[in-house]
């Protein structure tokens, strides 16, 4: 694929399954980026389109243990693989170490995910030459309402490799994703039954009221334009 505009265009109105199927058939080292949440559904999507199936998660060492019980499970249901990438055990030392364990209240958030999440997430995106996310424009209004169905990832390509980033979830809503949940009978996180929307780490993640958004859960000591932890920061406003 060299034109990404084109892509756009193609794919902008599809389904979450076409551009699913779009991106599996294009490129054979496309993995799934699973955070534990409601983007199981593009794993109980992909599963029934190739038998050749990456899906790997980040464990930051901070989850909740119904994250971490929710993962297994679905490796379970599935029966399939699911990489657990780890941040490096020095880099976490140092921090707590130097400022503590919960530094991020005091002066945001971003070193701490960029240590056990970004450079985790960095070491195995090198290794492919596509990525699958589960970010939909309705999770955030104040970051993601630009969010393409398929983008070159400015963030992670390196030298004269880009990196290509699909977001089949870009379009749909909280409800479309859960009605989708529901009819297929995916597995989900037991935190959704407990208020929690968005969910991450255990420390940077809280229940909902009703009424409030998603994102309101994470990080709410910080600013709304700077909720994100890094993953998807760079690729948000401008489209490839």
């Amino acid at each position: 694929m060299t034109d990404i505009q084109q892509w756009q265009q193609e794919l902008a109105g599809e389904s979450p399954r076409s551009i699913l199927k779009a991106a599996l058939k294009q490129y054979d080292n496309i993995a799934i980026s699973f955070s534990g949440a409601e983007d199981v559904v593009l794993i109980e999507m992909a599963h029934k389109l190739t038998d050749n199936l990456q899906v790997f998660t980040l464990d930051t060492g901070r989850l909740h243990p119904e994250t971490y019980e929710f993962i297994e499970k679905v490796r379970k249901h599935y029966g399939i693989e699911i990489e657990v990438l780890f941040p490096e055990t020095s880099a976490v030392q140092e921090l707590v170490n130097r400022k503590g364990l919960f530094s991020f209240y005091e002066d945001g958030h971003s070193e701490c995910c960029g240590i056990r999440k970004v450079e985790p997430l960095r070491r195995k995106l090198a290794t492919v030459d596509a990525w699958i996310t589960g970010q939909r424009k309705d999770q955030s209004p104040g970051t993601r309402n630009d969010v393409p169905v398929v983008q070159e990832d400015a963030t992670f390509s390196s030298g004269d490799k880009a990196l290509i980033k699909f977001n089949p979830l870009a379009n749909w809503s909280s409800k479309e994703v859960w009605d989708y949940i529901r009819m297929s009978e995916a597995p989900y996180n037991a935190l959704h039954e407990k208020g929690f929307i968005s969910i991450g780490c255990q420390p940077c993640t809280r229940p909902v009221l009703p009424g409030q958004h998603e994102r309101e859960g994470r990080w709410w000591w910080e600013e709304a334009t700077q909720k994100e932890c890094g993953l998807h920061a760079g690729n948000l406003i401008a489209r490839s």
